[in-house]
């Protein structure tokens, strides 16, 4: 038994899903958000929660379909009613964030060339009130704002010795000594 399939989703007030045979569709005021219904799955709505079960107990693959359809339901029930919020931290002298629009960020990030980076649609960036070394990104679909957040990362990821780089709000970062503590 899944101990995480077997509970079932709430929908808060001003979410709807629709279930069909191929997927879900979920619809509430932050947007829209669909996820598959895999073999042996199945989906049912009763009252203002949704329930999945599955067809053959003893089936590993529909075992895991179950837990993993569950979680992602209620991931994207929540992306459509609260959303998803990822923040990000620059640390390095010259490096900086510059925002365009809500959608076009521009990074200082020490190469010879500055970094343009468009976002994808439904996800927006914004800076931080207080602090200039800050961003924050969010969005309705939490497996697309943790894909931007990872890509932005990437562009410069932090190094061991001094720190510097993209990193998450709250990140620890393991530093190394450095040539000298050797002797």
């Amino acid at each position: 038994m899944s101990r995480i399939g077997k509970l079932p989703v709430t929908l808060p007030s001003g979410v709807t899903a629709q279930i069909t045979q191929t997927e879900v569709i979920v619809n509430g005021p932050k947007g829209s958000l669909s996820f598959p219904i895999y073999e042996g799955v199945t989906v049912i709505e009763e009252g203002n929660t949704l329930k999945v079960s599955i067809a053959n107990q003893d089936d590993k693959q529909q075992k895991a379909f179950w837990g993993l359809t569950r979680a992602c339901l209620a991931n994207n029930v929540k992306g459509v009613s609260e959303g998803y919020k990822k923040s990000l931290e620059i640390i390095g002298v010259g490096y900086k964030f510059d925002i365009k629009s809500p959608t076009k960020l521009e990074l200082s990030l020490g190469f010879s060339h500055k970094v343009n980076v468009d976002a994808p649609a439904g996800i927006t960036i914004e800076a931080d009130k207080d602090d200039k070394n800050k961003i924050h990104v969010s969005s309705h679909d939490k497996q697309l704002i943790g894909y931007f957040a990872a890509y932005i990362r990437s562009l410069k990821k932090p190094e061991p010795y001094k720190g510097k780089g993209i990193r998450y709000v709250g990140e620890h970062v393991r530093r190394k000594a450095g040539k000298t503590a050797g002797k």
